[in-house]
């Protein structure tokens, strides 16, 4: 049975929202929440980018049984790993059994903000692989120290741990990354149903690992509305390429929104209020081999969204 989860996107909505949309939405039979971690909107439009772990904090302290986890933190660059890994360490023991920290090699957009060098994406995937093994150490609770390539520990202890550490999963779009989920990742994240990264995956050692794939709908009373505020709200939904990690701020992905039309959104982003059509974008991940699907809700027609997939959509999902 697939699991499906619900968007908590940091981008457009802000904190008090974010907790009050994981309750409805746990109440409304999701069985997952994933929240995005950004310091800045893709757009100015967007217009919110809470701290992840305020709103992950007051989303354990609001719910009981739905699941949280990160889609995804970069703990590399602007957040020192030692850092993540206090802040997941202490989620994770207000929900035990319940968050998972997704990671990724992340976006100049949200990285570049301490001055630090973006460096190439090779170079990225190596910092994000040896960051979780930071992370994992810290984790048993034991005085820490670690002089890595990259990173920096001396003397630390985390003393607020969950019973069992959470699982790292992986967001993975290139070889190399789907490689690096497998190998030390416990499972992996993708935003297309890619039957290629599924299979990569599992043969590089993730199979039996979950894997998690969002997809981004629209709904609204009719599919020309849910276009049209795709379109305004999500146009990044349709900016292809390497421009998604390496364009520094909002305003850079408005200047690229520009040349991305309607017609461009409407092939990426399943809008409308046709339930046969949000199952079926569901149903090509499930069929893809994804076994978590999470839901991205553009808009603000959040609570109508929340009542129309669980009564429409959620049932009829295999």
């Amino acid at each position: 049975m697939t699991e499906i989860g619900y968007t908590l996107s940091s981008e457009e909505h802000g904190p008090g929202e974010l907790v009050r949309y994981a309750r409805l939405a746990e109440e409304a039979g999701f069985d997952f929440a994933v929240a995005s971690d950004h310091f800045h909107p893709w757009t100015d439009t967007q217009g919110n980018s809470p701290f992840v772990w305020s709103v992950l904090g007051g989303c354990a302290s609001t719910t009981q049984s739905i699941r949280f986890g990160t889609g995804v933190t970069c703990p590399t660059i602007r957040t020192h790993p030692a850092i993540v890994a206090h802040a997941a360490a202490t989620v994770a023991a207000m929900m035990p059994g319940r968050f998972f920290l997704g990671v990724g090699s992340g976006e100049n957009l949200n990285e570049h903000i301490t001055g630090a060098r973006w460096p190439e994406a090779s170079v990225r995937l190596e910092m994000l692989e040896e960051a979780m093994g930071v992370i994992r150490k810290l984790w048993t609770g034991k005085d820490t120290s670690h002089h890595g390539k990259h990173y920096t520990v001396e003397n630390a202890r985390i003393y607020t741990t969950p019973p069992e550490p959470p699982p790292i999963y992986v967001a993975a779009k290139g070889e190399r990354a789907t490689e690096l989920a497998a190998r030390a990742g416990d499972g992996l994240i993708a935003v297309a149903p890619d039957r290629d990264i599924v299979r990569r995956f599992e043969e590089g050692g993730g199979r039996g690992k979950p894997k998690y794939g969002q997809v981004h709908v629209c709904w609204a009373p009719t599919e020309e509305q849910g276009v049209r505020t795709a379109h305004e709200i999500w146009p990044n939904a349709a900016i292809g390429g390497e421009l998604g990690s390496e364009l520094p701020l909002p305003r850079h992905y408005e200047q690229a929104a520009q040349t991305v039309r309607l017609e461009d959104v409407a092939e990426r982003v399943t809008c409308g209020p046709d339930p046969v059509r949000l199952r079926s974008a569901v149903q090509e991940y499930v069929d893809a081999g994804f076994d978590h699907v999470w839901v991205h809700q553009i808009g603000p027609r959040q609570e109508e969204f929340i009542r129309f997939f669980a009564e429409d959509v959620l049932p009829k999902v295999v």
